[in-house]
């Protein structure tokens, strides 16, 4: 029998030695994806900024293979950043909510949204996202790059998925029903077959 590389156990080590971030830097949707695309063999150990040469370093030692210079294609190795809002400037979009890929960020409309910044990865993703440029970079403590809070990341992240994917089944079904409503309505008060049941109707009637 065949394993999926993705679902083994090497995949969730490739994932342990990645960041956590979820910023999409390495061309997949959150560091998870983008370890089971390395277990699969197609895609490379370089692609992941935040990580570095070091992370690059451990993934080469794990998988028996040659250190990479990091792809600059998907970005350059810097120093890890926290996002933080300029609360008197924020407009309450909520665009950067809709974007945080760990929950990172709380508000409501049209209120002041505030950054959690214990569970910041520092992806980035929130900067592009705010129309009126209230989001700034600051720099991430030592003690927050460390595995714990990279465990932490993944459990947000994880939660966060499972809660999106739950309510897109949920709107898949609510619109599923509606047009079966609609499409029983259409049919229970179609036009010709009403004019025919009345035509039916009068033609049955005696007359008096």
């Amino acid at each position: 029998m065949n394993i999926d590389p993705s679902s083994s156990p090497l995949a969730g080590r490739i994932d342990a030695i990645l960041p956590q971030t979820q910023c999409e830097q390495c061309g997949y949707h959150g560091c998870r994806p983008y370890a089971e695309a390395i277990a699969r063999g197609v895609a490379p150990i370089n692609q992941c900024p935040p990580g570095g040469s070091a992370g690059i370093e451990k993934l080469a030692a794990l998988l028996n293979r040659p250190v990479l210079p990091l792809n600059h294609d998907h970005g350059v190795e810097k120093p890890r950043t926290l996002a933080h809002i300029v609360e008197a400037d924020c407009i309450g979009c909520t665009k950067c909510i809709q974007v945080c890929p760990v929950d990172a960020i709380v508000g409501a409309s049209k209120l002041m949204h505030t950054v959690i910044a214990d569970d910041c990865t520092g992806c980035e993703l929130c900067v592009p996202a705010c129309p009126v440029d209230c989001i700034v970079l600051l720099p991430m403590p030592a003690a927050q790059i460390d595995t714990p809070h990279a465990d932490a990341a993944r459990e947000h992240f994880n939660r966060r998925e499972a809660r999106l994917e739950h309510q897109r089944l949920q709107r898949d079904a609510e619109l599923a029903a509606h047009k079966a409503a609609v499409a029983e309505n259409a049919v229970q008060r179609n036009p010709v077959l009403e004019a025919l049941a009345r035509a039916k109707a009068k033609q049955q009637t005696p007359k008096s």
